[in-house]
């Protein structure tokens, strides 16, 4: 199993990023993914997941803001963050069962 995060980058606070993550080896279109995220000096926290049957939960810190949405055709998850703030900062990675992408970082500056 592969999963392939990308589309972090450098914000201004306000602005908006999409991330990507690409998923290879196993059977999407029934596999839960889930998006979490580490912060300089913190715990890896959860942000979003979206399972198999296209229902979606997020963290209380990003809801309003942030929406996960699943293309089956593609084997691909997306993580739309608008308004994002400086406490957004940090490492994103997506995740399923065991395994875990590499990681993107986003930074949103004030």
């Amino acid at each position: 199993v592969q999963l392939q995060a990308s589309g972090g980058g450098s914000v201004q606070a306000g602005g908006s990023l999409r991330l990507s993550c690409a998923a290879s080896g196993l059977p999407f279109s029934i596999s839960g993914i889930n998006w979490y995220r580490q912060a300089p000096g913190k715990q890896r926290e959860f942000v979003a997941r979206t399972t198999s049957d296209g229902r979606t939960d997020y963290a209380d810190s990003v809801k309003g803001r942030f929406t996960i949405s699943r293309d089956n055709a593609r084997n691909t998850v997306y993580l739309q963050m608008n308004s994002l703030k400086p406490e957004d900062t940090a490492v994103y990675y997506c995740n399923t069962f065991n395994w875990w992408g590499q990681g993107t970082l986003v930074t949103v500056s004030s």
